[in-house]
Order: C-alpha cells, then structure tokens, then sequence
C-alpha cells in the first residue's frame, strides 16, 4: 500500500495519524483494497486520509479477530507492524484500550521479540 501512495514504508503510520478524514476501504482482499487505493489516488483524494483509512480497515479487521477470542487490556503488540505507529493507534480505538509495545531506550524493538522468546526457549531447552 505504501508502494501504490508513493510513501516509504516507514513514513506510512505517521502520515496516516495526520488524516481527518479517513477515507473509507471496504475491501478485505489487498489485491482489491490496493485497487481502491489507487482509485481514490486518482480522485484526488489526499495521501493521508487513504493511508488513515488502510490502517483503520486493518484494525477493525484484527480487532474483529482478536474479541474473537477474548482479547482484553494488558495486550503486548509484537513483530515489525507494531512499529507502525497508525496501526497501533487505530487498533486502540477499535478494542477500546491502550496496547503495549516493546521499548527499549525509548526505541521500538517489537521486530525482535519473537526472535528473542525463540532464543531463550533455546537456551532453556539447551540448558534441561
């Protein structure tokens, strides 16, 4: 998506964030979504209110999911899309509460958390 908006990857969450009016992405196919992206690109609609609206169907879609299963506060949003700072935000709307991500030295590493549990059961099992 960040490729049909010509914005790099990293800059994708905080455009979205400068939206107010997020415009409205009803497809739940990334193959359909994107041609509405491009659509809505071509109607002139502003970079930011298409970037707020992918990451507003994205968090109702995973919030969906998520009270699905019993989701409640005291969630740790994980892996490199809790980088993104817009889906982060949108998902707290959508469940209604603040969600935690890793931070260390005031930096996100949420990319490396998986990664890091791995290596500790590693070791643990290397260790019994």
């Amino acid at each position: 998506m960040a490729g049909a908006l010509e914005v790099p990857i990293q800059d994708i969450g905080e455009l979205a964030l400068k939206s107010n009016n997020p415009a409205s992405i009803s497809s739940t196919c990334t193959v359909f979504a994107e041609s509405e992206v491009i659509s809505l690109f071509a109607k002139g609609t502003k970079k930011e209110d298409i970037a707020a609206g992918i990451h507003k169907s994205i968090a109702k879609r995973v919030a969906g999911m998520a009270k699905r299963i019993g989701v409640a506060p005291l969630l740790v949003f994980c892996g490199g899309v809790a980088k993104n700072i817009a889906v982060k935000k949108f998902l707290e709307d959508e469940l209604g509460f603040e969600i935690l991500t890793p931070v260390t030295n005031g930096k996100s590493n949420a990319q490396l958390t998986g990664a890091i549990g791995a290596a500790l059961i590693a070791q643990d099992q290397k260790h019994s």
